[in-house]
């Protein structure tokens, strides 16, 4: 069986009521029987409820990285609060009498080996998924759907450029928040967030330099959107069949939702990677009308920083399970890589965890960036894309954080190049304030993961740092 703890447990719950309740369970002593089959595979038990009998639990690992919780229980919430208590009883020491494996789950086991039997025969037979037909009519027409609102969002970009921001009052900004939605009727779910993003800068109560330069900034984006998408579209109008561009970002910005065996098609994949989650972040984003739970994570082996991003719609997303921040060695059997540059979105099915040890740390340290000359380059060339990730995150290592004059806190490197640490608007949260709290052994010869961040205002390329690691620890001050 593999190495439960209470971290891995809270990272299969599907949301922080679903923890406290689980929790709260044990507390309330509320299992009234509690065993494991011999090999240590099987966890299940019995807990007390508000129904007549006592509900039924299990925790099946017979496939370590694809746990089966199940229960009795008539909750739709999946996990439940009463395999999440199993868990966390077996976590917390709980006394686990040894016992066989009941014959239900013998039964489902036996099916479930059946069908992966039936899957591995037929990959080794070399049998290939039918390739899914193309409606080619069905195609063109959303296709020309949304070549129509490239030309419509196209007309809007530069009425407002030929009138002059200065002459946008309330009226235009209800416009604008009208074409937003017409938008969804023309496939264009990212010209649609970018447009209310505009209309939310027009709106806000900064000083009216900030709401210029952000106004331009977003106009740049949806003048570019605009001539790449059309180019793309224009091309599979002409070739139904045209391939996905698996190279840049432009199919997600159309709307494409990736599937994993599309990215696997690809060759975006990687086998039997072992990844460590060094920031992680929730916000708010009320253009895209989501809540969006974000993690920066490095691979062990490579150094390479990737993120996960879970969207959660405000509709949905009480019924859906919030990421969180996680605090073990992910060892993933499948790593899946979205299309695009630096910290490239990643998705996994299957998982097994292991303890982060000092090896680990002392690794990730190695792979951080020693001149900022080269951290530069990287970044601002992956700044002239205006499709692409305007907050790129990397690991630099950190001769010595100093506070200038201008009290600005400043990291430097090896040759003494600086860069300005402030807290970045992508962010949602503050760090900065707490670098005087580190240790003072802490701020030299260290290693810091950053969010860049582009002031187009004062042409100035700031850092926020979100973690901070020294020898064998690490400290992540937005977790």
């Amino acid at each position: 069986m593999i190495e439960i703890t209470e971290s891995y447990v809270d990272s299969l719950a599907p949301n922080a009521s679903a923890i406290k309740n689980g929790q709260g369970l044990v507390k309330k002593r509320s299992f009234v029987q509690l065993n494991r089959s011999e090999d240590g595979s099987l966890l299940f038990g019995e807990c007390s409820g508000s129904g007549k009998s006592n509900y039924q639990c299990s925790a099946d690992f017979i496939q370590p990285e694809k746990p089966i919780l199940r229960c009795s229980c008539p909750s739709r919430q999946l996990p439940c609060k009463h395999a999440l208590g199993l868990l966390y009883a077996y976590v917390g020491g709980g006394e686990f009498a040894t016992a066989p494996v009941p014959e239900d789950i013998l039964s489902k086991r036996e099916k479930a080996e059946k069908r992966e039997e039936k899957k591995q025969q037929q990959a080794a037979d070399g049998a290939e998924p039918k390739p899914k037909k193309v409606n080619k009519s069905a195609l063109k027409k959303k296709v020309q759907a949304q070549l129509d609102g490239l030309e419509t969002l196209e007309k809007l970009v530069l009425s407002l450029v030929r009138g002059g921001i200065g002459t946008i009052d309330t009226k235009t900004i209800k416009m604008i928040q009208d074409h937003a939605k017409q938008l969804g009727n023309h496939y264009l779910p990212g010209a649609q967030n970018e447009l209310r993003r505009l209309a939310l800068y027009l709106s806000s109560d900064d000083d009216r330099e900030t709401i210029y330069t952000n106004v331009m900034e977003q106009l740049t984006v949806l003048h570019a959107f605009i001539k790449k998408g059309r180019s793309h579209l224009t091309a599979k109008l002409d070739d139904p069949e045209l391939a996905l561009d698996h190279e840049t970002t432009v199919e997600e910005w159309l709307g494409h939702a990736w599937q994993l065996n599309e990215l696997k098609e690809y060759g975006l994949m990687s086998e039997n990677v072992e990844l460590i989650q060094l920031s992680f972040l929730s916000y708010d984003d009320q253009a895209r009308q989501e809540y969006v739970d974000q993690g920066y994570w490095m691979e062990r082996e490579t150094g390479d920083i990737h993120r996960t991003v879970q969207y959660r719609p405000y509709k949905a997303a009480k019924q859906m399970r919030a990421d969180d921040s996680f605090f073990e060695v992910a060892q993933v059997k499948t790593l899946y890589r979205y299309p695009g540059e630096m910290n490239r979105r990643v998705r996994w099915d299957e998982l097994i965890t292991r303890v982060v040890e000092a090896e680990d740390v002392e690794c990730m340290s190695a792979h951080a960036q020693r001149s900022y000359a080269d951290v530069f380059k990287k970044v601002k060339n992956q700044l002239k894309n205006p499709l692409g990730d305007k907050n790129p995150v990397m690991l630099l290592h950190v001769s010595d954080i100093k506070q200038t004059d201008q009290n600005e806190y400043v990291v430097l490197d090896e040759a003494g190049q600086q860069i300005v640490l402030d807290d970045v608007c992508a962010s949602h949260h503050s760090t900065v304030s707490l670098l005087p709290l580190l240790p003072v052994d802490w701020t030299k010869d260290a290693a810091m993961l950053v969010m860049f961040e582009h002031r187009l205002a004062s042409e100035r390329l700031l850092a926020q740092p979100l973690t901070i690691m020294k020898d064998a620890e690490m400290i992540r001050l937005m977790y």
